[in-house]
């Protein structure tokens, strides 16, 4: 086992891609070990489809989905039993800027319109499962966990803007160093709905200052997917002790010259199931996100 975020201990799954002992995370190192594989283009060695994405998913490829499939949106999942599923819906309304929803499914339902061919059960590279709060498994495959009950919310990935980021000429220093995005709890509350509660999450990317402007303008076009950073530079302002030290994801390194830059996170349904403790929930694992069939240029505004 070995400790969320939150200090709870986590059980996981074998990897889809073997049948030998039970797959473990046993420390940061271990978690970096799934990272993107480095190369000279600052961009993750996959394919360019989320077909072929996807594909890759179900034959055992568990990293983060950061910098796969450019130009396609990404989401977060968020899938709840029926009779939780207006509380989350109330509370990314109530939340827009971490929780954007860019679709909701019918009960019981396995795919989406926005990859209608996608499974929701088998296509993350990793999963977890929430019982009353605690996460207990992050199994690669969820079918035999998922329940005719199931209500699935696909929250905007702010994955989604790193390619608009890159064009912009705006350095993307969690894929340089082949890591995970750095996520943080902050102590800013988001408002509650129902038995939904629980703070804001942030991503944050090192940014030059002489560009942090530049990363305003151009992630602000995408609302629905998080839209402009929620703060830039100080991280004790929001209540962020060590950038050292990320609740989820893989610690980044700023180069001199360089401004922490937050955006609002689509992992805060996972901190408002910590504290509102629905009796079962599934998510996707921070970091690896469900590829979408649908062009980021659709999320763009004027």
């Amino acid at each position: 086992m070995f400790r969320t975020p939150f200090g709870t201990p986590l059980r996981t799954s074998p990897d889809r891609s073997t049948a030998g002992p039970p797959h473990r995370r046993t420390s940061a190192a271990h978690e970096r070990s799934h990272a993107m594989p480095r190369t000279t283009h600052g961009t993750s060695a996959t394919p360019a489809g989320p077909e072929a994405v996807r594909a890759a998913v179900r034959g055992g490829d568990r990293s983060p989905t950061s910098g796969k499939a450019p130009g396609y949106t990404q989401a977060n999942l968020v899938s709840v039993p029926r009779d939780w599923a207006y509380d989350v819906l109330l509370f990314c309304q109530r939340n827009p800027k971490p929780c954007p929803v860019l679709d909701v499914t019918d009960p019981g339902a396995t795919s989406t319109v926005l990859a209608p061919e996608a499974d929701l059960r088998t296509d993350l590279p990793a999963y977890r499962v929430w019982e009353h709060g605690e996460p207990v498994d992050e199994p690669a495959d969820v079918s035999g966990l998922w329940r005719e009950d199931m209500v699935s919310f696909l929250i905007g990935c702010s994955f989604t803007f790193e390619w608009a980021l890159g064009e912009a000429g705006v350095p993307l220093r969690h894929i340089e160093q082949g890591r995970n995005v750095a996520m943080y709890v902050t102590d800013r509350p988001c408002r509650p709905a129902g038995g939904m509660r629980g703070p804001m999450v942030v991503s944050m990317r090192p940014v030059p200052e002489d560009l942090v402007e530049t990363a305003v303008r151009v992630t602000g076009r995408m609302p629905a997917v998080h839209g402009a950073p929620v703060h830039h530079g100080d991280p004790s302002v929001i209540g962020i002790a060590d950038l050292d030290e990320p609740d989820f994801g893989d610690r980044t390194g700023l180069h001199p010259g360089d401004v922490p830059v937050f955006w609002a996170c689509g992992v805060t349904p996972q901190a408002a199931v910590t504290a509102s403790r629905p009796p079962f929930a599934i998510t996707h694992a921070p970091g690896r996100m469900f590829v979408t069939d649908v062009r980021d240029e659709e999320y763009l505004v004027a």
